[in-house]
């Protein structure tokens, strides 16, 4: 089975349902999750994303640098733990708190589904949370790059939750400093991926930038793996199989 990363439009997503897997779309407000799971959980899916975004909304409310800093913030005692999720991932990643929001989205959706299917994959503008008992692969999408949609990460059964995030100067709404047509983190911390996600793809102007990029990345605490993709070149390091995939698999799951 193939999951792609990709940014907008999502045109990507396969909605038919195959290997077990019930697949759906959510949308509340500006989250627009793709879940596979073992069971149709729409409403569940709706009732845990409007609990993390009002949780996050309130943490917005009570300071406005929640949602404007590019830089880390402190904790404050009434944070929800989502909240503390992403501001110490963007401590760890150096970035602002917001910077994780979608891998904690991702996340906080996926755990709670979990009671209910013992599989699940859930992606959120290129933000993966995935706990999987087959073996699957990932393919990293990269803008303009030759390299797009060619190269897939191959995931093995995750007893343990897994996120893989992509973040893109080339592709997508979201804020890159940087010039990466694809920079992609795997963690067991799925905020953390995402953040470090967005500092790795900060980090590359030009693909001479791309293999001290990831070696930084790989330095994170709890950050297993990094691949960089800038044009025809592409950097990794970690706990990482890359495989190639066929141009016909890499267009939705399957």
């Amino acid at each position: 089975m193939t999951i792609p990363i990709v940014y907008e439009p999502r045109t990507y997503r396969d909605f038919e349902e195959t290997d077990d897997f019930k697949t759906f779309r959510v949308v509340v407000e500006t989250s627009d999750l793709y879940v596979k799971a073992l069971a149709r959980l729409e409403k569940e899916t709706e009732r845990l994303i409007r609990l993390c975004r009002a949780q996050i909304k309130q943490a917005i409310a009570a300071r406005a640098e929640f949602l404007t800093s590019l830089v880390p913030i402190r904790e404050h005692p009434d944070d929800a733990p989502i909240v503390v999720q992403m501001i110490r991932a963007s401590r760890k990643a150096g970035t602002g708190p917001m910077a994780a929001v979608a891998g904690a989205v991702a996340d906080f959706v996926g755990r709670g589904l979990l009671p209910q299917s013992s599989e699940v994959i859930v992606e959120n503008g290129g933000d993966i949370f995935l706990k999987v008992s087959r073996p699957l692969v990932v393919g990293i999408f990269a803008g303009d790059s030759p390299l797009s949609g060619q190269i897939g990460i191959h995931v093995q059964p995750t007893p343990i939750p897994l996120g893989i995030s992509t973040s893109s100067a080339s592709v997508g709404p979201s804020v890159s400093l940087g010039r990466s047509d694809a920079a992609t983190v795997i963690s067991r911390d799925v905020p953390l991926a995402d953040a470090v996600a967005t500092a790795l793809g900060n980090r590359i102007r030009e693909a001479r930038d791309l293999k001290a990029a990831v070696e930084w990345a790989v330095q994170v605490p709890g950050v297993d793996a990094a691949i960089a993709v800038s044009g025809d070149r592409i950097a990794a390091v970690g706990d990482v199989e890359l495989t190639p995939i066929r141009k016909e698999r890499a267009a939705a799951p399957s």
